[in-house]
Order: C-alpha cells, then structure tokens, then sequence
C-alpha cells in the first residue's frame, strides 16, 4: 500500500508539471494521494473543463515516457520562502513550519519544483505501468473552509497497473447504480429544489413514508425498553446554549439570530440535550428515579457549509432518533451496555449490522480549548469507556480528537457506495454538563451528587439512514421498510370489481398496496411497476376471479399462481414481523 501511495503522490508532481506547461501562471497549493488516486487544488483565473484534460494526459504521459528524475532537495524555511514567494498559498504553509526547520523540495526534470515530504519514485519511468486516469475537477476551499477562496480540486484514479484501474472503474460502475443521491431522486423518494438550498432536501411520499416506517418501530422499541417520550422546542433563546457550552464550542455550526447583547437573540437546535435535561430538572430528584431514560424523535439544524452538503448523508435540517439517559455512576455501565445493544438490534432488523465498524472517539489533549473539563477528568471516564467496551468485546479502533466538547463517545460508523466512511450511530458518555445546569439527585446516603448522562441515538438520523438502505438493497427495500409493498394489477378492466375487493382485504391486514387498473397491456404495468424495485406484484385476470385466487410475481424472480389471497396475506405478515431481508 506504501507503494501505490508513492506512486500516486508521483502522478501529482507530474500532473502539477503537465498543468504548469499550459497554464503558466497556475498557482499550485497541495497535491496528495487518495484511497482510489490523487488530486491536485490549483488556483488559474480560468476554469478547466474534462475537455482541457486529454492534452493535459498527453502531457503526463510524455513526462513519464521521458523518464525524468526526481530528486530530493532541502532548504531553510528561508530559502524555501524565497523560492515561493509568488504563491502565497505555499507561503502560508512554509511560514507556519517551526524556524529552523530543514524543508524538502522535490525537483521533477530540469524545470520543476514543488514543496513536498515525499517520498517519491525514483524516476517517472517507474510509473510507466501505472494505470490512470482523469476522473473528475470540483470546487474545493483552500484548507476546506469556506472563508478562504475556492480553488479547482483536479481527481484522478491511479493504481499500480492499467488492469487494477479498469477493476475499479468497474467498481465505481456499479457504485453508481447503487448511489443514493441519484437512485434516491429516480424512484422519488427525495427531491432537493435550487431556491430552497442546499442540504434541505424535500421528502417525496416514499422517503416520507419509510421514514415514518423507521421511525414508528424505533419509537416502540424504545418504549419497550423504558424511555418515556419527551417533545421539546425546535427553537430557544441563545441562554440556553451558552449554560450548556454550544455556543463556545458550536456557535459556528448553529442558525443564530437576534440581539446577544440585549438578550433577545434565538437559534435554531443544533441538539436536543439540553431542553431534555429541563424534564429532570422539572422537581426534585432521588436515585429513586434514575436511571432516567428520555427519548425523542427530534428535528435538528446544523450550519453545514453548502460544499459539505450531499444527498441525504449530510444536511443541514434532519430528524433523528435521539435520547439521554440520566444516570448514576453505578449505573453508568449497564446502561451503556443496553445502548449499544438497542443499536446493534435496529442496526440488525435494517440489515446494516454487517455493514458497521465501531471507533472510541477521544479527546485531544493538545487542543484543550476545544474541550471542557481536566485532563484527570477526561482520563477517568475515557478509561471507564474503554473498559466498557473490551467487556463488550466490541472491536474498536481509538480516534485521538474526535470526541464531544463534553465527553467521549462510541462511533458507529458506515460506508457509502463510494467508501466515504460516516457516522451514523453515536453513543456518548457526558460527565460534565449536568454541573453546568446544576443537575442534582439525593442518592441513598443523603448527599447530592451530580449524575452522569449518556447520549444515544438509536438508529441515528433518518435521512442519512435512509440514505444507506437505498444504497444496501439498490433501491430494493426489504418488505418491511418498503413504503409500497404490493401493487395490484388487472390484466384487463372486467376484473377490476375482483381486483378491489382483493386490494381492501390487504389494505384491512395493515399491509402498504396501490392498484393499477389502467386499460393498459398487462406487460407495459408489469415493466413499470419493476422498475420501481416493488417486494410483490399481484396479477389478476380472468383465471383468478374464476378460482378466487390471485397470481403473484416477486423481484426474486418469483412467479406463483392460484394462490388464496389469505394464505398470500399471512405470508406476508410474517415476512414483515421477522424483519427477513
């Protein structure tokens, strides 16, 4: 992997040289590998186009055929500044490295240079195998924020040989397929509308149905293990998030508006924890009363940047399935343990079980103005956490700088059809806040203390999970998630009285159907309702209002025929109650 990572980091430089050919006053900022190529952020007071890119391939090729030297050089951070002083975005890298600091330059032939760590191969004839290949150019601010300019982001896919490139061009072939963001608007289960705005997709009847599908069984599952539901509002004045710390850790992330200064400005909830921790703080508590379990299905805003923004994964309004557990230390454990075991279940009736990995997220010690609370403080509850999680025996990796201002968390993380990995269930230990809003209970010695909380989500945000399942089944949801789960079809309109009938007696046993009764060929409403991934398709004619049966065809290639229909339904009620994929 070091390899093919070295050879990618090549392909940059020689693509930098290529670009450097025809755009002279291109301004070159950093060109690193990728998990499938590199890319190369350029600043040129024009835009490139794919069809820029084949003589800019040529080029390469012809550096590579050339089999032109790389060769390692290291300056002072003085002279490094000097030989780029006409770019102010290796400037600003150079400037930013300790004084003293030995810098490394790469030198590619005779007439180029780039400040690099390397490594690099030997000589770009060593990357006469490889294969690569334009891929795509987006928008990309320098440093990845948007009050820095927008830069030209140049992808290209390389890998160690042209065979290994074509693999995964096919790859990403059948990714494509599976893409969410394009599938998803195909079958109409989300549209997002130019004038409304990124990240604020609208939800068409099927997504609104599936969500309400998902959310339906999170919330009974939750009941049938102790939460009490709660329903808080989506707005608050600005008091609130600075008793709970968001608006010094979070502000940036949040929809603010009003006058601070004279108390009267608003914002928008980035979270729902600190209205729910108002239901504990409602009387007096004991720990009689704990381990308290809230839940609520709760619509939140977060400021993303519009470049952030992607189909249904990230947004910047979602609804998601969250919850706060209040808890004493004793019970800390235990609680946790029944945290993860809810997502592990909603993860496993979804399918996505098999799909998860699971990342303990820490602090920085380092950038402790990012964080609340003491380094002895943190040791001791990331330790507890650890030690929760090996009794779990759940397989993790540890993430320095990816916990919460308030605690350290369990990530549960996914893929996309891309390999763009994301969280989709988070599992937090917070021992800080409930001092901040003075959260007190009596334990059984007489003494106040402050509890623990536990923030969960027991199948994380909707939409971005909904997003995952399109991709997981193709589109193809299993039939309890399926928000049409059969449709009825009359092979011509003297049956559609029989049709009806049959269509009320699914409709009586709870089951998701529509008909199509069109005076249309049984075969042109047997190809569209396929196309839209349906679990059953129900066929009748003639034959089967004779017999008072009704032929079935599943996306299983399954074709039966002369089938009861309450056989047929009650089939189908166990399909859905086992959760079977």
């Amino acid at each position: 992997m070091e390899e093919l990572q070295t050879i990618r980091h090549s392909l940059a430089h020689v693509l930098a040289k290529a670009l450097k050919k025809y755009y002279g006053d291109v301004l070159l900022t950093i060109g690193p590998a990728t998990a499938d190529g590199f890319y190369y952020d350029i600043d040129l007071g024009q835009n490139l186009t794919s069809e820029d890119m084949p003589k800019i391939e040529a080029e390469m090729k012809k550096i590579i055929n050339n089999n032109e030297k790389f060769e390692k050089i290291v300056v002072s951070k003085e002279k490094a500044l000097e030989l780029f002083k006409d770019n102010p975005y290796k400037t600003e890298i150079i400037s930013e490295l300790p004084d003293g600091e030995e810098i490394s330059i790469y030198k590619l032939g005779e007439d180029f240079f780039d400040l690099c760590r390397g490594p690099h191969v030997a000589s770009t004839g060593k990357l006469s195998n490889a294969g690569f290949e334009f891929k795509v150019i987006n928008g990309a601010y320098w440093r990845g924020s948007e009050k820095n300019k927008m830069l030209q982001r140049v992808y290209f896919y390389a890998f160690a040989n042209k065979a290994e490139l074509a693999e995964h061009k096919k790859q990403v072939q059948e990714a494509l397929k599976r893409d969410h963001n394009k599938l998803g608007r195909e079958l109409e289960y989300f549209t997002t509308v130019d004038y409304i705005g990124q990240g604020l997709p609208i939800m068409l009847p099927k997504g609104a149905k599936t969500i309400q599908i998902m959310q339906r069984f999170v919330e009974d599952e939750e009941a049938k293990r102790g939460y009490l539901l709660t329903k808080t509002p989506l707005i608050s004045k600005t008091e609130l998030f600075k008793i709970s710390g968001h608006l010094d850790h979070y502000r940036e992330s949040m929809f603010i508006w009003g006058d601070e200064e004279k108390g009267e400005a608003f914002a928008l909830r980035p979270m729902t924890c600190p209205f729910q921790y108002q239901v504990f703080l409602n009387r007096t508590r004991s720990y009689k009363d704990l381990p308290m379990r809230l839940a609520e299905t709760s619509t939140l805003f977060r400021n993303e940047a519009s470049g952030e923004c992607h189909g249904l994964i990230r947004l910047r309004q979602f609804t998601i399935s969250e919850g706060h557990i209040i808890v004493t230390p004793e019970q800390l454990e235990d609680e946790f343990r029944n945290c993860v075991d809810l997502a592990k279940y909603s993860l496993g009736c979804m399918g996505l079980g098999d799909d998860v990995s699971f990342r303990f997220s820490k602090w920085d010690e380092n950038n402790k103005e990012k964080y609340i609370g003491s380094k002895e403080e943190w040791d001791r509850v990331q330790d507890k956490m650890r030690e929760i999680l090996n009794d779990l025996k759940i397989p993790f990796v540890e993430a320095d700088g990816e916990a919460a201002f308030y605690g350290p968390k369990l990530d549960i993380q996914i893929k996309n059809v891309f390999g763009k990995e994301d969280t989709i269930i988070t599992i937090q230990i917070d021992f800080q806040i409930a001092e901040r809003f003075q959260m007190f209970y009596t334990d059984a010695d007489g003494v106040k203390k402050n509890p623990y909380i536990i923030h969960r989500t027991s199948v994380g945000c909707y939409e971005r999970t909904l997003a995952y399942l399109i991709e997981k089944y193709a589109g193809a949801l299993p039939l309890w998630l399926a928000p049409e789960q059969v449709r009825i079809l009359t092979i011509n309109e003297r049956n559609k009285d029989y049709a009806q009938g049959v269509a009320d007696k699914f409709i009586e046993n709870g089951l998701r159907i529509t008909t199509d009764f069109r005076n249309e060929t049984i075969g042109y409403k047997i190809r569209e309702a396929m196309s839209q991934k349906l679990p059953y398709l129900v066929i009748i004619g003639e034959e089967e209002e004779s017999n008072k049966t009704i032929s079935i065809r599943g996306r299983g290639f399954e074709n039966l025929s002369g089938l009861k229909v309450e056989d047929f339904i009650n089939r189908l009620k166990e399909e859905v109650k086992t959760f079977k994929k």
